[in-house]
């Protein structure tokens, strides 16, 4: 019990002091997850005799995946954004569909694509917060306050 407290502690002092590329991060890390889980249950499911309950769980993780992209969907912002944030909000409606239909016709080829997808992005947005963060910290970098 202390260990969950502790976990669920963390996860919040990590949230709450993350950066604004840090949360996006962590959303899709997050996407990500459930994404595998889907496809790992999916491509699992004919071996486990419940499977009601399996189809259940993949749902789940498809549901909170989608709610993810949903999140990144209305954090957009278009007036700073321009193009990239109205690609990016076309790319998470086609997420959002495919994992919709993947859902109802339990194909796991269709949330691979997306999660694919998803972790490319993912690597793309970790560079950037490095590249930022990398740039703040030389912008500091020698500064003496002292006088």
């Amino acid at each position: 019990m202390a260990y969950k407290n502790a976990s669920s502690t963390y996860k919040e002092t990590k949230i709450k002091t993350a950066s604004q590329g840090q949360l996006i991060i962590m959303l899709y890390e997050e996407a990500i997850k459930q994404l595998n889980m889907a496809i790992e249950m999916l491509e699992s499911k004919n071996e486990n005799k419940k499977i009601h309950e399996k189809i259940e769980q993949i749902n789940k993780a498809i549901m909170k995946a989608e709610e993810i992209i949903t999140e990144l969907m209305v954090s957009l912002d278009f007036e700073q954004g321009g193009d990239i944030a109205k690609n990016l909000f076309a790319l998470y409606s086609w997420f959002n569909r495919e994992l919709l239909e993947a859902s109802i016709s339990q194909n796991p080829e269709r949330i691979k694509t997306v999660k694919n997808m998803f972790s490319e992005l993912n690597d793309s947005w970790k560079k950037i917060v490095h590249t930022v963060e990398t740039e703040d910290r030389s912008a500091t970098v020698g500064l003496n306050i002292a006088g």
